[in-house]
Order: structure tokens, then C-alpha cells, then sequence
């Protein structure tokens, strides 16, 4: 397979994943500052979401503030940015058009439907009453456009190249969620750790398990009242949750032992992977393993 091909594939994967999941932290995020007080919204509010997908000098750069009204223009439907989702479905659109002759023809219709509807969208204006139907429709389609591509294409380089991009872009978005909502619970905790979780913590560590879809699974898995601890132990290490990182870096893995060349690509995984096994991630969050933070 040609690299140019190869590399579209790739980062149509990567796109795909990150629409869905940019649509998803907006649709979260929303729902979330509706239950808190607004004496808690400035930690957890909007600017938060710019910090995750790390382009808040861009941001800044055409917003005065980073409030709700601007965060959702700029990650929903800014083309001057090139993370937001309008930008990712553009993109993988793009990529997917130059490779129709590799994946299935139902899936180019569906990644094209679901761009021109959300750019006609876009443009006719997003507001508070139709932005959750949008969002619903990103996040449906790019699970659609996925499923197909699983359900159909068979298991050569090119679907190896498709699925190692979804799940490194996977890993990633709960590496950033992760980073960036926990950097205002966790110290917190440490400090006052007689403390129980206070209901609007609790609320603020539901919402980093609905960011990834993750909470019914942490309920049914763990079986426990949600605390950081084990939220961060769940989504860093569960071997079986599919946004994990430890299942993501291993189903990545798995994916490259079928591609050529892929030495330098292996060795980086296998450190990501020791680095999580040896708890480096929960030293870096501000907690040991085990350890009860609330």
C-alpha cells in the first residue's frame, strides 16, 4: 500500500474520532454546568473544554472571552479552526473522497450526508434549541460511518490503518480529558483528605465518565459511589472499557503487529504501556495507585 494512502486512511480514522468526540464534550459540557451552581462554573465551565483540545492560543486569538456562546461557536463550527467538529467531518470527508475506491461505498454517502447537513447547519445557525440535535446527529453518524467501514471492509492493511488511527485519537481525547478535568478535583482532595466528595464533585466526576461514555460501564464494572481514584484507575487501566488507554494502546497494538515496517511505531506503544502499568499516570494526575482521594 502506498503511504499516501496509507496515511489517509489513518488520519480519516483520527478525524471521524475526533468529531464524534468533540461533539460529545460539547453535549456533556452543557449538561453539566446545568447542574452545578454558578459559584462553580469558572473551574469547570467552558474555557476547560479549549484547554483539552489544546488550541487556546488560537482561541484567544478571535474571542475576548472563553464563554459559551463563543467555546461552542469555535469547537462546533469554526472553519478557522482545524480541530473543530465541522473542520474533522471536512477533513475526513476529504480523505475518504480520495479513497472510494478502498472503503465502502455506504459509508462515503454517509460521511457526505452527515457533512453537507451539518455545514447547512452551521451556516443557517446553531442555537441553544437545535444544538443538542446536532450534536446527536455528529455523534450518530460518525458511529455509523464507523460501524459500516467494521461491518464491510476486509481485514487487510487498510482496515489495519483505520482502526490504529480510532484508537490512537481514542487515546488521546481520554489522555486530554483526563489531564485537564482532574487538574481541578484532585489537588483539591489531596489537600483535605477527611473530605468526603461533595455533591457537585460528584457531578463534576460523572461528567468526566459521560465524556467518554463511560459511566454506566464504571457502575456496572466497579460498584462503587463515582470518586477520582477510581474513576482515573477505570479509565486509565480497565483492560475491557473501549476507551480505556491501556485498551486502546493494546488494540493499537494489536492492529500494527499486522502492518510492515512497524518496529519504531511497536517500541513506542510498549513505553506508553509500561508507563500506565507502572502507575507514571497516576503520579503525574496527583495520586498512587489504590490510593483513596476522596
Amino acid at each position: 500500500m502506498l503511504s499516501r494512502v496509507a496515511g489517509n486512511i489513518y488520519w480519516m480514522a483520527r478525524y471521524l474520532e475526533r468529531g464524534e468526540n468533540t461533539a460529545r464534550l460539547i453535549s456533556v459540557n452543557s449538561n453539566l454546568l446545568l447542574d452545578l451552581p454558578k459559584a462553580k462554573t469558572p473551574d469547570f465551565g467552558w474555557a476547560p473544554l479549549i484547554a483539552i483540545m489544546g488550541n487556546g492560543k488560537l482561541f484567544y486569538e478571535q474571542y475576548k472571552e472563553p464563554n459559551e456562546r463563543n467555546v461552542v461557536k469555535f469547537m462546533l463550527g469554526d472553519t478557522n479552526n482545524p480541530s473543530s467538529v465541522i473542520n474533522s467531518l471536512a477533513q475526513a470527508r476529504e480523505m475518504m473522497r480520495m479513497l472510494r475506491d478502498i472503503v465502502p461505498v455506504d459509508s462515503w454517502e454517509q460521511l457526505n450526508g452527515l457533512y453537507l447537513s451539518v455545514k447547512n447547519k452551521v451556516s443557517s445557525g446553531i442555537t441553544k434549541h437545535n444544538r443538542y440535535d446536532v450534536l446527536k446527529q455528529v455523534i450518530l453518524g460518525c458511529q455509523q460511518i464507523m460501524g459500516i467501514a467494521s461491518g464491510t471492509m476486509s481485514r487487510g492493511d487498510a482496515y489495519n490503518f483505520l482502526r490504529v488511527g480510532s484508537y490512537l485519537e481514542r487515546a488521546d481525547m481520554t489522555t486530554r480529558i483526563l489531564d485537564v478535568r482532574s487538574a481541578n478535583l484532585l489537588p483539591k482532595q489531596e489537600e483535605e483528605t477527611n473530605v468526603k466528595l461533595t455533591p457537585f464533585d460528584n457531578i463534576q466526576w460523572v461528567s468526566v465518565l459521560k465524556s467518554l461514555t463511560a459511566y454506566q460501564e464504571y457502575r456496572q464494572r466497579v460498584r462503587l459511589r463515582v470518586k477520582g481514584s477510581d474513576v482515573l484507575k477505570f479509565l486509565l487501566q480497565d483492560p475491557l472499557f473501549p476507551r480505556a488507554i491501556v485498551f486502546c494502546l493494546s488494540m493499537a497494538e494489536s492492529y500494527l503487529n499486522h502492518l510492515p515496517k512497524n518496529d519504531t511505531p511497536l517500541r513506542s506503544i510498549a513505553h506508553l504501556q509500561r508507563q500506565v502499568h507502572d502507575h507514571i499516570a497516576f503520579t503525574y494526575f496527583g495520586v498512587e495507585a489504590g490510593e483513596n482521594a476522596a
